[in-house]
C-alpha cells in the first residue's frame, strides 16, 4: 500500500482545492529562487549519473516545435534511485519550492509536455541507455513479455526482440519513441483494432510517484496506480520499467493500398475489416485532398496493374480515400499468402484499379515513417512547427464530421497526411487513464500538419491553427461527441470537460500519487501551488 502522512495529506488537499482551475498556463514567475540557488540545492543530491546545467536547450524543445520552456536542469540517471531521489529530494522541500519535474523521451512531445520551465528534465533515455532488456520466454507460452525500461525505443526493442523470434503485438506508426512516453498516452496504431493500443499490452510497471516512492503495480498489485498512470500524461508518476507483453513474430508483410471515392464505402469496408477475427493483420486509412503527385510516389515501392487509371482518379483534384491494410505472414506461408488475401480483397468493395500491393519484411513495414523522415531531414522539413490535431469521432458521427471537415474546411488542399480509421474499444480494457468517446467504435482522424517556417499562406502556422480551431468548433456546435487523442488544453476546466466523468478519480489519483503536483506541469492541467513562510 502507498502510504503519506495524514499532515501531508491534509496540507496538500488545501493546496489543490486551493488552485484557480481556471488560469494553468504555464508562465514565468517571480516565486521562482535565483538560478544559482537552484544549483546549490540539486547538487546536494547522492546520483549514479548526473546533474547537467549547462547546454540544455535542447531540453527546452519537442518535435511540436510550437513551445520553448528551458529547464533549470537537466538529469541524466542512471538508475531508477536517480529519478527517486531527485522526486524524494524535491518533495521534502515542500510547497515552498516552485521545482517540478518532467520526465523527456525522444523529445516527440507537441505542446510543451515534457518541458518543466525552471524545473529539472529527466532524460529517460539515459536510464533505457544504462538497463538490459529481460527476455521471459522459454517456458513462458502463455504470456512471454520483455522486461524493458521505459527509456527505452520502441524500435530497439523490436530489434532485439526479433533475435528471438518474438515481437510486441501493439505498436504505434513511428517506432522512434519511449515506452513510457507512449505508454503516458496510450500507442494507437492499425494493429489497436485487434490488440488494443499498447496500454493494454503492459503486465507491469515500477512507477516512481510524486513522492519518490518506488512501486511495482499490475492489475493486482496497487491495480489503482497501474491502471492510473497507463494513459495517465504523466501526472500520478514516471514509469521506469514495464513488461511488455510478445507473440511470435512474423518475417514479412503484404502491404496494400486501395481507393475510394465515395466516403460511405470506405468506412462500411473499414469497419468490417476490424469486426473480423480472421481479416488484415493491420487496418489504417487517408484522406487524400488534391494529392495529384502522390501516386507517382507510391509506384516506386507498390506494384500496380492499371496505374494511369489510377492517377486520372486522384488528378482530377476531388478528395479520395485510402485504405491502408497488411497481412503478416510467415516462410511457411508463402505458398497460400496470395490467396488468402485475394479472398479478403474479394469482399472489399473499391476502385479495382488502385491495388498498390508491395512484399516488403516485418522491419521495413512497421519501421516505415522513419524512411520519411530521413527523407524529411535531408531537406531540411522535418525540424518544423508540427500544430497536430488528434481527434477520436465516434462511428455514428464520423459521416457528420466528414461532411463538414472535409466537405467545408478542408476542401483544396491539407498540410500533411490526415489519418483516419475505426478502432473497437470493447475488446480493450477500459479501466485506464486513456478518455474515449462513450461508442465502443469509433474513428482515430490525425490531422498531421507541417508549418512551413515564415510562410504567410495556406502553409503557415497561423492558417493551419486557424483550420484546427474551426474543426473543434465544429466538433463542439454539432455536438459529435469527440475526444481529443495526445490532448492539449490550456484551462483546467476545459480539461474537466474532457475527463467527463473520469475527472473524480484523476484528482483524487492526483491527490495520492503527486500532492505538490511536481510531476509533468507541460500537460497544464495541475499548477504547483507555492506557499510562503
Amino acid at each position: 500500500m502507498l502510504k503519506h502522512s495524514n499532515l501531508v495529506i491534509k496540507i496538500l488537499i488545501a493546496l489543490i482545492l486551493g488552485c484557480n482551475f481556471h488560469k494553468t498556463k504555464i508562465s514565468s514567475t517571480s516565486y521562482l529562487p535565483h538560478h544559482t540557488s537552484i544549483t546549490s540545492l540539486l547538487k546536494k543530491l547522492k546520483l549514479d549519473g548526473h546533474l547537467s546545467f549547462h547546454n540544455i536547450h535542447h531540453a527546452s524543445k519537442d518535435f511540436g516545435n510550437r513551445y520553448s520552456f528551458l529547464p533549470a536542469a537537466v538529469l541524466y540517471p542512471k538508475s531508477v534511485s536517480d529519478i527517486s531521489n531527485l522526486i524524494s529530494y524535491i518533495f521534502q522541500m515542500g510547497p515552498t519550492s516552485p521545482l517540478t519535474i518532467a520526465p523527456r523521451g525522444h523529445g516527440h512531445s507537441l505542446e510543451g509536455q515534457a518541458q518543466a520551465h525552471q524545473g529539472v528534465v529527466i532524460n529517460m533515455e539515459s536510464i533505457g541507455k544504462s538497463q538490459e532488456m529481460h527476455f521471459h520466454i522459454k517456458g513462458n507460452t502463455k504470456t512471454p513479455f520483455v522486461d524493458v525500461s521505459a527509456g527505452e525505443l520502441w524500435i530497439n526493442i523490436l530489434h532485439e526482440s526479433l533475435k528471438h523470434g518474438f515481437a510486441p503485438k501493439s505498436w504505434t506508426d513511428y517506432l522512434h519513441l519511449t515506452v513510457g512516453g507512449t505508454l503516458s498516452n496510450a500507442g494507437i496504431s492499425g494493429q489497436a483494432f485487434r490488440h488494443g493500443p499498447q496500454i493494454n499490452n503492459v503486465y507491469q510497471l515500477q512507477v516512481v510517484t510524486g513522492t519518490g516512492e518506488v512501486v511495482t503495480c499490475t492489475e493486482k498489485k496497487n491495480s489503482d496506480l497501474f491502471y492510473g498512470v497507463l494513459g495517465g500524461l504523466g501526472q500520478f508518476g514516471i514509469i521506469t520499467r514495464a513488461h511488455i507483453s510478445l507473440e511470435p513474430a512474423p518475417k514479412m508483410v503484404k502491404w496494400m493500398k486501395v481507393l475510394y471515392m465515395d466516403f460511405t464505402t470506405f468506412t462500411k469496408d473499414q469497419e468490417q475489416l476490424i469486426s473480423s477475427n480472421s481479416s488484415f493483420d493491420y487496418v489504417e486509412g487517408f484522406v487524400l485532398i488534391n494529392q495529384t503527385g502522390l501516386l507517382n510516389n507510391w509506384r516506386s515501392f507498390f506494384q500496380n496493374k492499371d496505374p494511369a487509371q489510377a492517377s486520372r482518379l486522384v488528378s482530377e483534384g476531388k478528395t479520395v480515400f485510402c485504405l491502408e491494410i497488411a497481412k503478416y505472414y510467415k516462410q511457411e506461408d508463402m505458398g497460400t499468402i496470395d490467396q488468402k488475401i485475394e479472398k479478403l480483397l474479394s469482399k472489399l468493395n473499391y476502385i479495382e484499379s488502385t491495388l498498390f500491393i508491395s512484399e516488403v519484411s516485418y522491419v521495413e513495414f512497421l519501421d516505415r515513417v522513419h524512411v520519411s523522415e530521413l527523407k524529411l531531414q535531408e531537406k531540411g522539413l522535418w525540424d518544423v512547427p508540427h500544430p497536430w490535431l488528434n481527434l477520436l469521432v465516434p462511428k455514428s458521427k464520423i459521416h457528420k464530421f466528414a461532411d463538414e471537415v472535409f466537405g467545408k474546411i478542408l476542401t483544396d488542399t491539407s498540410n500533411g497526411p490526415i489519418l483516419i480509421y475505426p478502432v473497437d474499444k470493447s475488446r480493450w480494457n477500459t479501466k485506464t487513464s486513456m478518455v474515449t468517446p462513450k461508442e465502443n467504435v469509433f474513428y482515430l482522424v490525425a490531422f498531421l500538419s507541417s508549418a512551413v517556417p515564415a510562410s504567410t499562406g495556406t502553409y503557415s502556422l497561423e492558417y493551419i491553427l486557424s483550420q484546427n480551431k474551426k474543426i473543434l468548433e465544429v466538433c463542439e456546435s454539432a455536438n459529435l461527441g469527440t475526444k481529443q487523442y495526445l490532448p492539449h488544453y490550456n484551462t483546467q476546466e476545459e480539461w474537466k470537460k474532457h475527463f467527463g466523468s473520469q475527472w473524480g478519480d484523476f484528482v483524487r489519483r492526483k491527490l495520492t500519487y503527486d500532492p505538490l503536483a511536481i510531476l509533468t506541469p507541460g500537460q497544464r492541467i495541475f499548477q504547483k501551488q507555492i506557499t510562503f513562510l
